[in-house]
């Protein structure tokens, strides 16, 4: 019991950090309307910056996470400038062009820090366990789950109760009504995708010092993300943060109890919560 309550609690520490790590891709695609297949190579991209930058200090810890955060802005800067021809042309034709941009992403982070796993160097304090309800826990472990539940709050806050967020779904349903209000449309487009690569880049500097970052962060990342994206419901914060933590959770929990099967699990369950929210066809009989 004690085995499956520490797990449990780990289950639910990883899907937080997966909810991170899907929040940029929830307002790309959810919000903005954008398929954003680089998104795992910009939480890379802020993975490998936090592993080579950081020096075991709280400031070197900061600027990290700081300078991981910019690039990835940076780069949601720059697929916004990319994809700006491709608004009204289908979520293919974006797919195509950020997956290439993700390959070649990839080669160049690989490149520039080697095909090696890297983890940061973190501050003394953060290295060791706190007791919690009587048990050790990786104090890392909980300073990231801190700082999960409070992005998602954000998130959630400035896209359903600020008026930008008010801004961005209105730009995803009526362009034309948010340009008659004064507000251009393509300036919501670009700051969406900056606020998404910047939610990567963050996520990249959260999950490195657990998770480590190497070749296969990018591919994993992504792949994770899209399944708690289309789990949680386009667009939804609470959503994308409850379908983080079941994936936590289902991921964790089987590897301690069933490994042999503990690859097809999150499929599994993937599939199982996607038919039970099957919607019917409008006249369609059921």
């Amino acid at each position: 019991m004690d085995t499956l309550v520490i797990t449990t609690v780990d289950g639910i520490a990883y899907g937080l950090l997966l909810a991170i790590a899907a929040a940029g891709l929830t307002v790309a695609f959810g919000a903005g309307g954008v398929l954003n297949l680089a998104h795992g190579t910009l939480i890379a991209a802020g993975g490998y910056i936090t592993a080579s930058w950081t020096a075991g200090t709280w400031g070197s810890l900061a600027t990290a996470i700081l300078l991981a955060t910019c690039a990835g802005a940076a780069g949601g800067g720059l697929l916004a400038a990319a994809t700006a021809g491709l608004r009204g042309r289908g979520h293919l034709d974006q797919a195509l062009l950020t997956f290439g941009v993700a390959l070649i992403g990839g080669d160049v982070l690989t490149t520039v820090f080697g095909s090696d796993v890297l983890r940061p160097r973190m501050p003394a304090t953060l290295e060791g366990t706190v007791m919690v309800a009587g048990y050790r826990y990786p104090a890392d472990r909980l300073a990231v789950l801190a700082v999960a539940v409070l992005v998602a709050t954000v998130g959630y806050l400035v896209l359903h109760r600020a008026r930008a967020g008010r801004l961005v779904r209105a730009t995803v349903d009526d362009r034309a009504m948010v340009a008659g209000i004064g507000v251009h449309p393509r300036t919501v487009d670009v700051a969406v995708l900056v606020a998404s690569g910047a939610l990567a880049g963050l996520a990249g500097a959260l999950t490195t010092p657990i998770l480590g970052v190497g070749p296969s962060t990018a591919d994993t990342a992504l792949l994770l993300s899209l399944i708690i994206v289309v789990c949680g419901d386009l667009g939804s914060v609470p959503g994308a943060v409850v379908a983080a933590i079941g994936v936590g959770v289902v991921q964790t929990v089987g590897v301690v109890t069933i490994p042999a099967l503990a690859p097809y699990l999150l499929i599994a369950a993937m599939a199982v919560v996607l038919l039970a929210r099957r919607r019917p066809i409008p006249g369609q009989v059921t």
